[in-house]
């Protein structure tokens, strides 16, 4: 399986902010991890607040790690709350499970790793977050 390029990582990011700028969006932050949870590039953009890192690597991180984004890590904790905290104990608090966290795939559905945005409401953050994936000619799974 072929991994997420620094190249390619900087392009979801790039047009992430593109389109939470076009949407109006607050300031934005994105992290790109590849399919191990491993940090590829991260960027905050100006205004965006210092905790920003951690909160997308969370998004990120479950939706990689889980195989699953965070839409469906939130539908998951509203139905079984105590898996989501025990994988979340597992993983060592590092997830948060809300969208934004988006799983990134090849063409033939195989997760590449995922996109975590994180600046403006969950649901706003996951519509930057599909734009910046899709630019990069990758699949993402809201």
């Amino acid at each position: 399986m072929a991994a997420i390029s620094l190249s390619r990582a900087r392009v979801m990011i790039r047009k992430t902010f593109e389109t939470g700028k076009e949407m109006g969006l607050n300031p934005l932050s994105a992290v790109v991890l590849d399919a191990g949870g491993h940090v590829i590039a991260f960027e905050r953009q100006d205004g965006a607040s210092p905790g920003r890192f951690q909160i997308a690597q969370g998004k990120a991180y479950g939706a990689v790690m889980l195989g699953m984004p965070g839409s469906a890590q939130m539908a998951r904790a509203e139905a079984q709350a105590y898996f989501i905290a025990a994988a979340n104990g597992a993983f060592g608090g590092q997830m948060i499970p809300v969208p934004g966290g988006v799983l990134v795939k090849d063409s033939k559905g195989r997760v590449m790793g995922a996109l975590g945005v994180t600046g403006d409401s969950s649901d706003n953050d996951a519509t930057a977050a599909k734009a910046g994936v899709e630019a990069a000619g990758l699949v993402a799974e809201v």
